[in-house]
């Protein structure tokens, strides 16, 4: 069973469509948007796949624990985790930066991806009886873009979790758990409207190399990689999905 957070749209709803297409049971992690998360749940069961769709929020701890104690009891014993729940907050410089703007940025981005990796380590570590697993970051290429003018809070969340990739890995590997990361470039999603930019992919698309905005879809197909047996070697790896951006 892998865990998604942040499963019910975008990138997050394609990755459960892809795992559960490759036998995976998925625990679709939802914040706010139950309607969305319970319809890809229901999608992939029809579909005669295994889902349940968990609502928990990714900035409060206590909701973190019981999304996978209750996706353990639905669907069984964890095998991996795909820390995919993000915000962006709004567009802003750095100048008009507020702690109340960063606030839900570093929970959810950084905090809560600490803490779900923290529950998925307790269960996956053979140091805790388990019998290994892996774990995929998504991060983006804002980190090592910088996000000036518009998201530069957001790119440092997402420094903060390639670094964490990078580390982690390191201090579990011995334990059977492979760590990497997804770096997405420009992906065609609602994340762009939802920061109040719905013209962002048609106006950034044409800068990047392979002149076109990535999909939701083409970046679950490395996160699965990632997570099979075909990546058996591959551990502290950060892999840009970004069309050469």
């Amino acid at each position: 069973m892998v865990v998604v957070t942040g499963g019910g749209r975008g990138i997050g709803a394609a990755v459960c469509r892809r795992l559960a297409a490759t036998g995976h049971p998925v625990a679709v992690n939802y914040g706010h948007d139950r309607a969305a998360a319970e319809s890809v749940a229901g999608e992939i069961v029809a579909g005669g796949g295994r889902a349940v769709a968990i609502g928990a929020d990714m900035a409060i701890e206590a909701d973190i624990v019981r999304l996978f104690r209750e996706a353990e009891a639905a669907l069984g014993a964890l095998g991996g985790l795909v820390n995919n729940a993000g915000v962006t907050g709004p567009i802003s410089r750095v100048e008009a930066i507020t702690a109340e703007i960063l606030a839900p940025v570093l929970a959810i981005n950084v905090t809560g991806v600490f803490l779900a990796a923290r529950e998925a380590i307790r269960r996956l570590s053979t140091r805790h009886g388990g019998a290994g697993g892996a774990i995929v970051n998504i991060s983006s290429r804002a980190a090592g873009l910088g996000g000036a003018g518009e998201w530069v809070h957001y790119a440092a969340s997402k420094g903060a979790v390639e670094t964490f990739t990078l580390g982690l890995a390191r201090e579990v590997a011995a334990e059977g758990i492979r760590v990497n990361a997804i770096s997405p470039g420009l992906i065609d999603t609602e994340i762009h409207a939802r920061a109040g930019l719905p013209d962002r992919v048609t106006r950034l698309a044409p800068g990047v190399p392979l002149a076109r905005a990535g999909t939701a879809a083409e970046v679950a197909e490395a996160v699965a990689f990632l997570l099979s047996e075909a990546a058996s070697y591959i551990t502290g790896a950060i892999l840009p999905v970004s069309g050469g951006r």
